[in-house]
């Protein structure tokens, strides 16, 4: 059955919208009856500022700012966007070189060229904010221009992954007239280049997307306009989507909501789309805490903790069980903490504490974040308390704090443990090792392992070939796996619930999980 409720989006249509700054202009391309599509996410950005953000905001990046390599629909490596072209130029994977589409733009006029991308690479090694995308920029030396339309990149070693972490959102073009070179931008404005611009943002509950009459790449927008709204309840975005005010779920579903969607589909005229997802869930260990820096204390949590019980009891077979850092799906995949503590045991625990001089409880306290993996979180935590405590060795428990603040105090080394989700930059191993380890990391949580970041990841950095460093990864995940300074949890599916009216779903989950919602579109002929 076809249902259009247009009056509830009338009410948040944008007919007609155009912002000028310079001589940039935006324009819906969608009609008033129709208006845009509205996207329903848990997943609210922490910033608009690419160079402070190594988390979810890539979800918002993706679709207002351009790379100069993407992923166009069905590819799995990535290909020019703002590029016209991109190669490595040597035999040693040491030097990059990119040249950029012709008469390129920023939607606000401003010429897009090569040294706009060159300030926008070095602006975040500059202003490195703590736990942001600097990580990701390891093996750059600098950034050179040939001209206006050329850029070099200069490795100081051999990284066969560089093309990918050009096609990460945190490698944003960005305006050098609008986004200081030592600074964070301020505010609630975006100067981009992609796709959409952005017309109008209110900080957690709203973005509106509307269609950049300037942008020059590879997406193939169906629509004129997007609104991406942010929820913090999975069962209050599907209310959503079924009363018909959001046209699309993007992230957060919660495990009892997809069970029921998908139970109810046909009844509901909805549609629900999974996919194979490399999410997953661990949980980080603090050094700085008394307890969590004993490798006894790690090693009797991994020694007791069920997967398949919070596989089952909180996620309803919506997610499997993980048992290495990196998911099953990649190269390097494997089952070391199976292989090493199999089947929980509380003997075993006991004896790991008992060896180490450890007989009294380990008081632990669990942080999670309220607001940004969906509603199931806290009951993912509420089991891992309720599983630790049944030992008789932990007394456990669980504090949870909206993402924002939850941030700032993981980064400050307030919670002895902490939950993270990592949804990955680019599909390859080495994004489930190589964030973590380092002085800095995405954690926020200095891990030093030399093996790992001067041989290991060196190492499979000279293969192009992905598929030939396996051997490099497995010793990787046997060192994270001695350390359990991370102890993976799950690995999730993708599931995307629609209205059937929408269009694209099933096209629009690039390899790295991020939605490029150019892809949606409403069927017009039945």
């Amino acid at each position: 059955m076809f249902k259009r409720n247009r009056s509830l989006r009338n009410l948040s249509a944008i007919a007609s919208i155009s912002l000028v700054t310079g001589c940039g202009v935006f324009s819906s391309g969608t009609s008033e009856e129709d208006g845009p599509v509205v996207v329903g996410t848990t997943s609210a950005p922490s910033t608009l500022d690419p160079a402070a953000s190594w988390d979810g905001s890539w979800e918002l990046f993706r679709n207002i700012y351009q790379t100069l390599l993407s992923y166009p629909a069905g590819a799995s490596e990535p290909e020019p966007d703002a590029a016209e072209s991109c190669r490595f130029t040597d035999d040693s994977n040491r030097t990059y070189s990119c040249t950029l589409r012709e008469d390129m733009s920023f939607s606000d006029g401003h010429r897009l060229d090569a040294k706009a991308v060159k300030h926008s690479v070095d602006r975040i090694r500059k202003i490195a904010v703590d736990g942001g995308p600097a990580g990701l920029l390891g093996s750059l030396e600098r950034v050179e221009t040939r001209g206006e339309r050329e850029v070099v990149f200069r490795l100081n070693k051999p990284d066969a992954t560089f093309p990918f972490v050009l096609a990460t959102p945190a490698m944003s073009i960005v305006d050098p007239e609008e986004y200081p070179a030592d600074a964070l931008r301020e505010g609630d404005e975006v100067t981009g280049s992609g796709p959409y611009g952005l017309s109008a943002y209110d900080e957690g509950r709203e973005a509106r997307l509307v269609r950049n009459d300037s942008y020059k790449g590879s997406a193939d927008r169906k629509n004129g306009a997007v609104t991406l709204r942010y929820y913090q309840d999975s069962g209050e975005m599907v209310t959503a989507l079924r009363k018909g005010t959001i046209d699309v779920t993007l992230r957060g579903l919660a495990a009892e909501d997809v069970v029921d969607l998908q139970q109810r589909r046909n009844k509901d005229d909805l549609q629900l789309v999974e996919t194979s997802g490399t999410e997953i869930r661990y949980l980080v260990f603090n050094p700085k805490d008394p307890w969590a820096r004993r490798a006894a204390v790690r090693k009797a949590v991994a020694q007791v903790v069920d997967r398949p019980a919070i596989a089952h009891t909180v996620y309803k077979d919506t997610v499997e069980p993980l048992y290495s850092m990196v998911p099953s799906g990649l190269a390097g995949h494997t089952t070391g903490f199976f292989d090493d503590y199999g089947n929980p045991s509380t003997s075993k625990a006991r004896q790991i504490l008992l060896e180490a001089g450890i007989a009294e409880k380990v008081p632990l306290t669990l942080w999670y974040t309220t607001d940004r993996y969906g509603s199931t979180t806290r009951a993912e935590f509420e089991e891992l308390r309720r599983q630790l405590n049944a030992t008789g060795l932990f007394a456990v428990t669980v504090k949870g704090r909206p993402w924002k603040t939850y941030e700032a105090g993981y980064r400050k080394g307030e919670y002895p443990v902490f939950g993270r989700g990592w949804f990955p930059d680019f599909p390859d191993a080495e994004n489930f090792i190589a964030p973590f380890v380092g002085e800095q990391n995405a954690l926020g949580t200095p891990y030093e392992s030399p093996r790992i970041t001067d041989v290991l990841l060196p190492e499979s950095r000279r293969e192009r070939d992905r598929g030939d460093v396996v051997e490099q990864f497995e010793k990787a995940q046997d060192i994270l796996l001695d350390d359990v300074r991370l102890l993976p949890l799950w690995q999730g599916k993708q599931y995307v619930a629609a209205s059937e009216e929408i269009s694209g779903v099933e096209r629009s989950i690039d390899p790295s999980t991020i939605m490029m919602v150019w892809e949606l579109d409403r069927k017009t002929s039945w």
